[in-house]
């Protein structure tokens, strides 16, 4: 993993259809910290995503180019965020404390789950989710081993939180 650090990589699991793209920023045990390649030549935000189920890890030609291209539009990482990659646990409260704000989904990608953290022990992770409008609406709870990725910094998120933080002011 060392020899991928600061490069655009791809991951590839076994047991879901989507890969994940992205510098390598950190990595841990259990988790690996990406400044987030969705697609093309984006950066958009970071992704913490579970060291489970992994395949392969890719730096070939594609991923070679796109870095490309991201150093030249001067997108590649910075070493100035450090993120807590011991456990799931502080994960989730450095990002709640820095960010105020995040989003995960299990296994599959088909649901996201945006909010802030009220609780967190070890077992579970209850937070207040916000809408698609930027409305702060319920608790929800999940189990944290479940939890297969963390997004934050991401456009989507961030613009959720800025709706949310100007209703709050009017």
């Amino acid at each position: 993993m060392k020899d991928y650090l600061n490069k655009l990589i791809t991951i590839k699991f076994s047991d879901r259809k989507n890969r994940e793209s992205g510098f390598l920023i950190d990595f841990s045990t259990d988790w690996i910290l990406l400044k987030n390649n969705p697609v093309d030549f984006i950066i958009d935000g970071y992704k913490i995503v579970r060291n489970k189920n992994i395949e392969a890890i890719y730096h070939e030609e594609k991923e070679k180019f796109t870095e490309k291209v991201l150093r030249l539009k001067e997108l590649g990482p910075n070493q100035t965020e450090k993120i807590p990659l011991e456990n799931i646990v502080e994960i989730f409260k450095h990002i709640n404390k820095k960010f105020g704000i995040f989003q995960f989904y299990r296994k599959s990608e088909k649901a996201i789950y945006p909010g802030r953290v009220r609780e967190i022990n070890s077992k579970k992770i209850t937070i207040d989710w916000i809408d698609l409008k930027g409305n702060w609406t319920e608790e929800r709870s999940f189990k944290l081993d479940k939890i297969r990725v963390i997004e934050f910094e991401n456009d989507y998120i961030k613009s959720l939180k800025l709706v949310a933080d100007s209703s709050s002011l009017q």
